[in-house]
């Protein structure tokens, strides 16, 4: 696959470029530049990255960094059975628990919620930084919804991470996460709270939480490329008419 000139490879992480520094010159290049593309493409077009990272895994899967990077774009395209085996991968690789949350998402994505919550209660998640542990927070409350449990979903996410006013990367979405599932609960009131509040912490977008209060709210947003389409079907309809009428006159 074509990988722009301007792309080099030297934007990678100076840790994975370390990681690199095992393979061949040439070859650690050609790699850095495939891992640069799956960065750029992750959100935008998870199926680009998945290909790029295809790429990559295949010029040196016994790279750690590259098994979490087929990893991660296997999960963005939800080939969820693929993205658990790059995790594991990785894992054995470096010893490290930081995959340990999504590892947990990936088995929720396989329709095994009750393995993601038994992910939860192990002694991995003891050894998780800070935003890890919230990140198996709201992996274990979305598997209590899978399951059904909805009640307990909203005790799960009740935390001192929920209840600071500090503001931190994850505390917009553990602040959306406890409101949508409030909401789903009938608790309106206090959905609607926790999903204000959830947008005063979201400083880059990262949700939706001003879209679903507008929502709450009765606001309707209105399609303006359909809005525009409206408009020319009026006025395709009003000169048929016209013409119509010119035709009976004459």
């Amino acid at each position: 696959m074509p990988i722009p000139a301007d792309v080099t490879g030297d934007e990678i992480d100076k840790d994975v470029r370390q990681e690199l520094m095992s393979l061949p010159k040439t070859l650690a290049e050609d790699v850095a530049r495939n891992l640069v593309m799956v960065a750029k493409l992750i959100d935008e077009d998870p199926e680009q990255a998945y290909a790029y990272s295809r790429i990559a895994l295949r010029l040196a899967s016994r790279v750690a960094a590259v098994r979490e990077a087929a990893g991660f774009a296997a999960y963005a395209t939800q080939k969820y059975a693929e993205a658990l085996a790059e995790f594991r991968a990785a894992r054995r690789m470096t010893g490290s628990v930081e995959l340990w949350p999504v590892m947990a998402d990936c088995e929720r994505g396989l329709g095994r919620p009750e393995r993601a919550m038994a992910m939860a209660g192990e002694p991995e998640v003891q050894k998780l930084d800070k935003a890890g542990q919230v990140e198996m927070r709201l992996v274990a409350a979305g598997a209590r919804r899978d399951m059904g449990q909805l009640d307990a979903a909203i005790v799960t996410l009740q935390s001192p991470e929920l209840a600071s006013n500090s503001i931190q990367p994850w505390t917009a979405r553990l602040r959306y996460a406890y409101a949508d599932a409030l909401l789903e609960a009938g608790r309106e009131d206090e959905a609607r709270e926790w999903f204000a509040k959830a947008l005063e912490a979201d400083k880059d977008g990262s949700t939706d939480a001003s879209d679903r209060l507008a929502e709450m709210d009765g606001v309707e947003f209105v399609d303006a490329a359909m809005e525009d389409e409206d408009e020319d079907t009026d006025a395709d309809d009003d000169a048929e008419e016209l013409d119509a009428e010119d035709g009976d006159q004459r």
